[in-house]
């Protein structure tokens, strides 16, 4: 005797519709994220003083600074806040606090979280200044 075997199971169409409204716009968001953190929106450099700079983060510890921008003596600066990912970009800053300084950075718009820095503004180098003869 063979045991009786019916009609094949369907796969419920309400467990694959719901699948997917999940999962797209997760990949989607994930695909959105990556993009943002990969292309740089521009590229530049700021010179002035780093005032400020420490290691701050609950997941992802980075570098959040702060570059003071005087182009006139006796004026207020301007503050330049940025972000860095590298330790060894982060050391450079380190050991050039008080000296004025170039800072090379891309500019990321849309990172969706601040668990990636708290600026736009990433610093991928950073060196002093060479006084004009």
């Amino acid at each position: 005797m063979t045991p009786d075997i019916g009609p094949p199971k369907k796969r419920s169409k309400w467990k694959t519709i719901l699948a997917i409204i999940l999962i797209v716009p997760i990949l989607l968001f994930t695909l959105y994220t990556i993009a943002a953190l990969t292309w740089s929106y521009s590229t530049g450099e700021r010179a002035g003083y780093v005032q400020k700079f420490s290691k701050k983060g609950v997941l992802f510890k980075t570098w959040e600074g702060e570059l003071a921008m005087v182009n006139l003596p006796g004026t207020t600066p301007e503050k330049f806040f940025f972000t860095v990912w590298e330790d060894s970009v982060a050391h450079s800053v380190n050991a050039l606090m008080g000296q004025q300084v170039v800072l090379t950075y891309d500019q990321h718009i849309g990172i969706p979280f601040s668990i990636f820095g708290e600026t736009e503004y990433f610093v991928v180098r950073a060196r002093a200044v060479t006084p004009a003869r």
